[in-house]
C-alpha cells in the first residue's frame, strides 16, 4: 500500500494519473472557502487542468472556518495537499487522477491572521465559495439578509469592536476592506454554490454584511467588486470509509480523503472578473455573458429532481438514488415532472437539446457506481426546496400550468418531516429549521394546508388557493395509500 504524498507520486499504479507540472513552482491565485468533496471534484479539478497547461500562478489556498475542518487540514497536510479523484461513467468506466491544485490549506480557527494575509495579498485575484445554500443568510422568499449561523452572527457583533473574523462572510468583507484601505484592486468573489443567481446572492450577502459593519465599505464593494454567476454540476457524494477502501483495493493507494464522483462535469461561468481570470475557457469551462438559462435548466431539472425522488423514495423505503431511478415507476414520475412542469418554465438554452439533457440526467441518476444516497440530497431541505422546486411552482401557477407532481413532492416533504416511513420505520430529517418545520407540519392536524404558511420557505405562496387545495389532497393520498400507490395512481393517468 502506497501512502499518498509528493514523494510517492512516482510509485503509484500507472492507472492513476499524477500531476506532470512542477508543484513547487505553483503560486496562489485563488483562495477558496469550503474545501469539501464538491469543490475538490469540480473547481479544484479544473484548476488542476490549468496548472497542467502551464498556468502556474493560479494555485488554490483552501480555507476551513469550522472546527470540524481540522480533519481536512490534517488529511491534506499529511498528503502535501494531494488527493485522488476517482470518476465513474454510467457505463462503468473508471478514471483516477491525483489532483495537485491545492497548494495551501489554512485552518481559520487557529490562524485568522493567515487567512487575512492571503486575502490582502495582491496575488489573490479570486476568492471562491462553496459554503452551501444556507451559508449566505439570504432568505429566498423575501431576499432579506437574515443569517442564522453562529459565526456570522458573532462577526456582525464582534467585528465593529475589533474582533478577528470567524465566518466566510466576515473574512471576505474584512479582506475587501483591507484591499480598499491599501489602494489595491479588489479580488473577485466567485460563488460555486448550487443557487440560482449565486453571484447575485453572494453579492447581496456581502453587501448586507458590510453595510452593518461599515456603510462606506458596502458602497465601495458595490461599485468595485465583481460577483460572477455560475452554474456548477457534478454529482459528488461525501467520502466514506467505503470510498477509502475502494481506492485502496483498486489502486493500492492509501488516501486519507479521496473524492469519488460521476464522470460528467459542467461549469458555466459568467465572464465578469475584477482582477483578471485564468484561461478557464481552455480547460472545459463555458464562459458566457448570461448564465441564467443554464442555471435554471440545471436547478429545475437536476436539483429539483433530486428533491422529487428523495422524499417519495425515502417514504417508500428506498436508500439510494440509483435504486429509485432504475424503478420504472419513479423514472416515469421524474420524466413527467421534467417534461410537464419544469421544462415549460425554461427559456431556450443555447446549444442544449432539453430532450437529450433530460435523458442524460436519467442515465446519470441511474449509475449504481456512484452510490449516492437520497438522504444526502435533502439535508437542509428548507434551503433547497425554495431554490430548486418552488420557482417551478410559482411560474406554473402564474401561467396556469401543471403542478400536480411538484405539489406531491411538497406533500411528501411534509410527511418526511414527521419522521415515519410508509412501513412505520423511523426517518431522520436533518435541517437547521427542523423544530420550526415540525411545528408547521403539526398544524396540519387542525388546519390542513397550514404547512404552506411557513413563510421562511413559502413566502406568500400559501395564499394561493389552487396550490393549497392540491397540497391538502396530496397529503391525504399519501397518508391513506403511501408513496408507491400514490405514484402509481398519478403516473397511470
Amino acid at each position: 500500500m502506497t501512502e499518498l504524498n509528493t514523494g510517492t507520486l512516482g510509485e503509484l499504479d500507472p492507472a492513476v494519473a499524477v500531476p506532470a507540472y512542477d508543484r513547487s513552482a505553483v503560486t496562489r491565485g485563488i483562495v477558496h472557502f469550503g474545501v469539501g468533496a464538491f469543490h475538490r471534484s469540480h473547481e479544484a479539478m479544473f484548476v488542476d487542468r490549468l496548472l497542467a497547461a502551464g498556468a502556474s500562478d493560479w494555485g488554490i489556498a483552501g480555507v476551513g472556518t469550522l472546527d470540524g475542518d481540522a480533519a481536512m487540514r490534517d488529511a491534506l497536510g499529511a498528503q502535501d495537499g494531494l488527493y485522488t479523484l476517482v470518476t465513474t461513467a454510467p457505463d462503468g468506466e473508471v478514471e483516477a487522477r491525483v489532483i495537485g491544485s491545492i497548494v495551501d490549506y489554512i485552518f481559520a480557527p487557529g490562524h485568522p491572521d493567515a487567512v487575512l494575509a492571503a486575502l490582502r495579498d495582491p496575488a489573490t485575484r479570486i476568492v471562491s465559495l462553496t459554503i452551501t445554500e444556507g451559508g449566505y443568510g439570504i432568505i429566498d422568499a423575501t431576499g432579506a439578509f437574515e443569517p442564522r449561523d453562529p459565526a456570522t452572527l458573532a462577526d456582525l457583533e464582534g467585528l465593529p469592536a475589533g474582533a478577528a473574523p470567524t465566518s466566510a462572510l466576515g473574512f471576505v468583507t474584512v479582506g475587501l476592506r483591507e484591499r480598499r484601505d491599501a489602494g489595491q484592486v479588489p479580488f473577485t468573489v466567485m460563488s460555486c454554490d448550487n443557487i440560482q443567481g449565486n453571484g447575485h446572492v453572494a453579492r447581496a450577502a456581502v453587501l448586507a454584511f458590510a453595510a452593518r459593519i461599515d456603510p462606506a465599505l458596502a458602497e465601495w464593494i458595490e461599485s468595485s467588486v465583481s460577483f460572477p454567476n455560475s452554474m456548477v454540476d457534478r454529482i459528488t457524494p461525501a467520502t466514506t470509509d467505503e470510498s477509502r477502501e475502494r481506492v485502496s483495493a483498486e489502486f493500492g493507494l492509501d488516501d486519507r480523503w479521496p473524492v469519488l464522483s460521476e464522470s460528467f462535469v459542467q461549469w458555466v461561468l459568467e465572464d465578469d472578473f475584477t482582477a483578471g481570470r485564468p484561461a478557464f475557457d481552455e480547460v472545459g469551462v463555458q464562459l458566457v455573458a448570461d448564465v441564467e438559462p443554464y442555471e435554471l435548466m440545471k436547478l429545475r431539472l437536476l436539483n429539483a429532481s433530486h428533491q422529487a425522488m428523495s422524499y417519495l423514495g425515502l417514504l417508500s423505503g428506498a436508500v439510494y438514488v440509483h435504486e429509485v431511478c432504475r424503478d420504472r415507476l419513479f423514472a416515469d414520475f421524474l420524466l413527467g415532472y421534467m417534461t410537464s412542469e419544469a421544462r415549460p418554465t425554461l427559456a431556450p438554452v443555447p446549444g442544449v437539446d432539453l430532450d437529450e439533457y433530460s435523458a442524460e440526467l436519467m442515465r446519470r441518476f441511474g449509475s449504481e457506481a456512484i452510490k449516492d444516497t437520497l438522504m444526502r440530497q435533502i439535508v437542509d431541505g428548507s434551503d433547497r426546496i425554495p431554490k430548486f422546486l418552488l420557482p417551478v411552482v410559482r411560474e406554473q401557477l402564474r401561467t396556469g400550468g401543471e403542478i400536480e407532481r411538484s405539489v406531491l413532492v411538497l406533500a411528501a416533504w411534509s410527511r418526511f418531516i414527521e419522521g415515519v416511513a410508509d412501513d412505520g420505520s423511523a426517518l431522520h430529517p436533518v435541517d437547521k429549521r427542523l423544530d420550526e418545520l415540525r411545528a408547521a407540519v403539526a398544524g396540519e392536524a387542525d388546519a390542513p394546508g397550514s404547512f404552506l404558511d411557513y413563510a421562511p420557505v413559502f413566502g406568500d405562496l400559501g395564499a394561493d388557493t389552487r396550490l393549497r387545495t392540491a397540497f391538502v389532497a396530496a397529503r391525504s393520498r399519501l397518508a391513506a395509500d403511501g408513496a408507491r400507490a400514490t405514484l402509481e395512481a398519478l403516473v397511470s393517468r
